[in-house]
């Protein structure tokens, strides 16, 4: 991944991250990897796990919707990414868990982070 990308990468999942502190949840996993792929933030509250998945996202982009990002296939390995962290995480196995899509505007004065839960992932 290029410098820049990786920068706008890791400063969308601040934005997210801080957005959700504020709404009462803890940070678990960052940035976490096994052989299926990575899991973006890992999150608590109460007892209940959020897994959430970052895409930056530019005015102008064709994809301003979000859903080119996170297609099946990627899906598929989201879905293996998270049984692979449950696994390294057994107190997890009872936790309900949410997944989400954050879609954070790459420039703040463009708007606000858009919130989309997937559902039927795992």
């Amino acid at each position: 991944m290029p410098v820049k990308s990786q920068y706008s990468g890791r400063w969308a999942e601040q934005q997210a991250l801080q957005q959700l502190e504020a709404h009462g949840w803890r940070l678990l996993d960052r940035n976490w990897h096994c052989r299926w792929g990575e899991l973006d933030l890992v999150l608590m509250r109460h007892n209940a796990l959020l897994v959430v998945e970052v895409k930056g996202r530019r005015s102008g982009s064709r994809d301003r919707h979000g859903l080119d990002a996170f297609h099946p296939a990627k899906r598929r390995r989201m879905a293996r990414t998270i049984s692979c962290w449950r696994a390294a995480h057994p107190a997890s196995a009872d936790q309900l868990l949410r997944v989400r899509l954050a879609l954070v505007p790459l420039l703040p004065s463009r708007g606000t982070i858009r919130w989309l839960d997937v559902e039927r992932l795992c």
